[in-house]
């Protein structure tokens, strides 16, 4: 068994979440890892790892594609979702399902963080390699994280002209600090405060993808992999999502249309525009001479055991090969020294 399904077949069972609306990101940094050159790693991180986590919540009752708009959003019916994915799953190929429903879900990108675009994402990766039962559970468990969390930001995308996110950042309306609720919790509790500042809403047509959509992917990537380094303070783990998840949009667009690709793309830079409008807090930033390199990057994620460390260090070191901006280096090298060694090995 590869160790990707080895760890799915351990994390079989668990919630989408912990803690009080933390997310399971056990999944997603076990591939990570993989992706990392550390296979060898992932059974004794994901031992560890599980120990946080609770079970599975038991089903409430069927959701059918007639109303299944009425079930989106609910956390309690997570394990519902499951069950109506699987049918999904048997009654299509794993692609036909991501292109039916990636338009639908998309408006709701923010879900659990971003987790439920992030979750589904590495699990396309893994399906893309081969197709495994674990596999496919796991990519109904990722789109049914991001329909049990949905939540929508202000603002539906109108027609826009191509403009980059470096070009639009600036422009985006920064919720006001007396606005901002203290101790949120979670970042989608945080970006909820947005709900009610009617500026917000146009950030969605500030930035548009063209034809180019890698190019204005990595242009969002960079972008807010520059902001993560001016936020590395209290909203690091806000800011890593800005990275994380459009890249992770990067992994699924070659097996939707174009036009489901522009859309998510549309509905990702919402998100992260939504997490700098709630969260921007900039200090000065000075790059070190010289920044570390690959494998030292992953000996850094990998000592630090953070879960979030893993993933920022895998799609930075994906996105750098694209676009060599030394964010993408940076960051990850501040995130493993921040936020590291918080799972213990146990005796």
């Amino acid at each position: 068994m590869s160790a990707i399904d080895q760890a799915l077949t351990m994390l079989d069972g668990c919630g989408p979440e912990f803690g009080g609306g933390l997310s399971n990101h056990g999944p997603m940094a076990a591939e990570a890892l993989v992706r990392l050159g550390r296979p060898e790693l992932v059974e004794g991180w994901v031992a560890r790892y599980r120990i946080r986590l609770g079970d599975r919540p038991s089903s409430i009752s069927t959701i059918d594609r007639a109303d299944w708009q009425e079930a989106l959003g609910d956390l309690r019916r997570v394990t519902d979702w499951e069950v109506f994915f699987a049918r999904e799953l048997d009654g299509a190929p794993w692609a036909e399902v991501l292109e039916r429903w990636v338009p639908r879900l998309a408006p709701g990108i923010m879900a659990g963080a971003t987790h439920g675009l992030i979750r589904t994402a590495h699990a396309v990766r893994s399906l893309a390699e081969g197709e495994t039962s674990e596999r496919r559970t796991e990519f109904a468990a990722g789109l049914s994280y991001w329909a049990a969390r949905y939540q929508e930001l202000p603002g539906v995308p109108g027609p826009a002209l191509p403009r980059l996110p470096s070009q639009a950042i600036d422009a985006v309306p920064v919720l006001p600090h007396s606005l901002r609720t203290p101790n949120p919790g979670t970042i989608f509790r945080a970006v909820a405060d947005l709900d009610g500042f009617e500026p917000f809403a146009g950030a969605v047509d500030l930035a548009a993808p063209g034809d180019d959509l890698d190019g204005f992917i990595s242009d969002l990537t960079v972008t807010m992999a520059r902001r993560y380094l001016q936020n590395a303070g209290s909203a690091a783990i806000a800011f890593v999502h800005t990275v994380t998840a459009p890249s992770a949009l990067r992994m699924i667009a070659p097996f939707v249309t174009p036009g489901t690709a522009r859309l998510a793309a549309r509905y990702a830079w919402q998100a992260c525009a939504a997490i700098h409008s709630r969260s921007s807090k900039p200090v000065p930033v000075v790059l070190p001479d010289v920044l570390p390199a690959r494998e030292d990057l992953i000996d850094r994620a990998v000592f630090s055991m953070d879960e979030h460390a893993i993933k920022f260090t895998e799609a930075c070191l994906r996105e750098y090969v694209l676009h060599p901006d030394p964010a993408f280096l940076a960051g990850p090298a501040d995130l493993s020294a921040r936020f590291g060694r918080r799972v213990r090995d146990t005796p």
